[in-house]
């Protein structure tokens, strides 16, 4: 009897630890979730700072909504466009070089057809700007994107007598434009009397502008479209986002954005 009454003793303190245990576990399990959902607020602003942190200072995603840049960038009507990575750190050390493509707000006569993407609704437009802070809906801006073809200071012109564009008297080489007006030599020039539509200039940069041009030369409303107002088409550093360096979607045009030496 002693010894049975000994194991029975022994197996009810076995138990009563077996549950003193579980109630421990359970008791840890319930502080950490309810610890999780205290941090979750805090977790949720640190990740909108760095968003807006990155998008601000670093990069942004955009999307190519117009054909201006085809091939080199996708926008064609019915097709999805291209998703670029625009990068804004190379040009606080440095101004953009001839051939990199580049983002930039468009001036105030180059908005002609632009409309805002807010709605009417105070309170749903105020929810978009706040998204637009932190990359969640696209910025409420005359944002375009065209090659850089000449800097400040330099004189820019077409055409020579193949149809290429100038720049300081010398042609470019520009294996990216597939798409251009016709130019036949001695029958459709810049001396004929009916003129090609690749025709302008010249046009000499002012100091801390850019001139630009999209890809696609009979498709892109440019700094060729804007010569008579007051920057002669050109576009103002301080203008400048940043350079596009990527295509991220869709995943079968994933590649970098080639910015060539064409001068």
């Amino acid at each position: 009897m002693p010894e049975s009454q000994d194991r029975l003793a022994h197996r009810g303190s076995g138990d009563r630890e077996t549950i003193g245990s579980r109630e421990r576990k359970d008791s840890g399990e319930t502080k950490k979730q309810k610890s999780f959902w205290r941090e979750l607020p805090l977790l949720i602003v640190v990740a909108l700072v760095l968003s807006f942190l990155l998008q601000t200072f670093i990069a942004r995603v955009y999307l190519i909504p117009s054909e201006s840049m085809e091939p080199t960038l996708h926008g064609c009507t019915g097709c999805t466009g291209d998703r670029i990575v625009v990068e804004k750190i190379s040009y606080r050390f440095g101004d953009p070089r001839p051939g990199d493509v580049i983002v930039f707000k468009g001036p105030d006569s180059w908005s002609t057809g632009y409309k805002s993407t807010r709605s009417d609704n105070v309170v749903i437009r105020g929810i978009q700007e706040v998204g637009s802070l932190v990359g969640l809906v696209p910025p409420d801006e005359n944002d375009l994107v065209k090659r850089v073809i000449a800097v400040g200071g330099q004189t820019v012109e077409c055409c020579d007598d193949q149809g290429r564009v100038l720049v300081d008297g010398k042609p470019l080489d520009e294996p990216y434009v597939k798409m251009d007006f016709p130019f036949t030599p001695g029958v459709l020039t810049c001396e004929t009397e009916l003129k090609s539509g690749r025709c302008f200039g010249p046009v000499t940069v002012p100091e801390g502008h850019v001139w630009v041009m999209g890809d696609n030369r009979s498709n892109s409303a440019d700094s060729r479209w804007h010569v008579g107002d007051e920057s002669q088409g050109t576009i103002p550093l301080d203008n400048v986002i940043g350079k596009a360096r990527m295509i991220v979607l869709p995943p079968g045009r994933w590649g970098m954005i080639d910015s060539p030496e064409i001068q």
